[in-house]
């Protein structure tokens, strides 16, 4: 019977929706269902808090929400490009990560910033929200750099400070996810609601994982992020123009229209043109010599 009367009031709580006076009457109705039995104060409460999460932006979701949805994109995206076991090299990129992510705007996220080398030739890179950063070998080897590597690294950490992995959640499924998350007693709900409440969930994955791997940011998000990341890289210490380096390298590798970065960013010659405006000429002078060769210590194992 308590389940028939939770099912009732969350058909209320929908039904309810658009309204702007949507809070005070789930109350009411939550209110009722207390006193007459039909659900218990600890359900009411866990359905008053669910109702609160409908109608907001990304801008809304918490830190320890972006945390989890970052840690199911980035699990969903190393099912598709498996983690590369080599402790040397993922120590690197994440010493050389750590140090960048402290320079940018946003040097502090719920679980911490995280990068991690998969085992694909494909050349790309992806940032979950909340820090959780994945780099292709393909990608490491198109640095012949720390400084480009750096800057590789910088771009995706401007994505986790832009935090343009929430926006690329559409609103439905945005309102859906956030629901879920604030429902602490879904499991009370049933089978049927709950496998629901996880599709809906999954979907809002699904979002961020198809814009990471298919469709790609706009073109407005890869030129803000390259913005940032010529900040950060100055902040670091580092070459701001191995931005350029890098992309000019990629430039003779990816073909347009392919898998991978070719496929998921813009072409490379039109954001070369950009950054060039921002980071002036390449530097005359050499990388320090001890930063090059662990450098190249550390790529060989790439």
């Amino acid at each position: 019977m308590k389940s028939k009367g939770i099912s009732l009031v969350l058909l209320a709580i929908i039904l309810l929706s658009a309204c702007e006076t949507m809070q005070p009457m789930v109350d009411v109705a939550t209110s009722v269902g207390v006193a007459s039995g039909k659900i218990t104060q600890s359900q009411a409460d866990s359905l008053t808090r669910t109702t609160k999460a409908v109608g907001k932006t990304f801008e809304d979701i918490t830190v320890e929400q972006e945390y989890y949805l970052g840690r199911a994109v980035a699990a969903s995206v190393l099912y598709q490009y498996p983690p590369y076991d080599q402790n040397e090299l993922s120590h690197y990129v994440n010493v050389v990560g750590q140090t960048l992510a402290q320079a940018s705007n946003r040097p502090q996220t719920f679980g911490g910033y995280h990068f991690q080398v998969v085992d694909s030739m494909e050349i790309n890179a992806f940032a979950a929200p909340g820090g959780l950063i994945l780099v292709t070998r393909g990608m490491l080897r198109c640095c012949k750099t720390e400084d480009a590597l750096a800057a590789v690294l910088a771009h995706e950490i401007a994505h986790v400070q832009n935090q343009d992995g929430l926006r690329a959640i559409k609103t439905s499924h945005l309102t859906s996810a956030l629901t879920i998350i604030a429902a602490e007693g879904a499991k009370q709900y049933g089978g049927q609601t709950l496998t629901q409440l996880t599709e809906t969930f999954q979907e809002s994955v699904g979002d961020v994982v198809n814009t990471l791997v298919i469709s790609g940011y706009s073109r407005d998000q890869e030129r803000q992020a390259d913005e940032a990341a010529i900040t950060i890289l100055r902040r670091a210490g580092y070459n701001p123009y191995a931005l350029v380096e890098v992309l000019t390298v990629m430039k003779s590798q990816v073909k347009p229209g392919s898998t991978g970065f070719g496929k998921t960013h813009p072409g490379s010659q039109e954001r070369i043109n950009a950054i060039q405006a921002l980071a002036g000429g390449p530097s005359k002078a050499q990388p320090p010599a001890p930063r090059q060769a662990r450098f190249e210590r550390a790529l060989g194992a790439a």
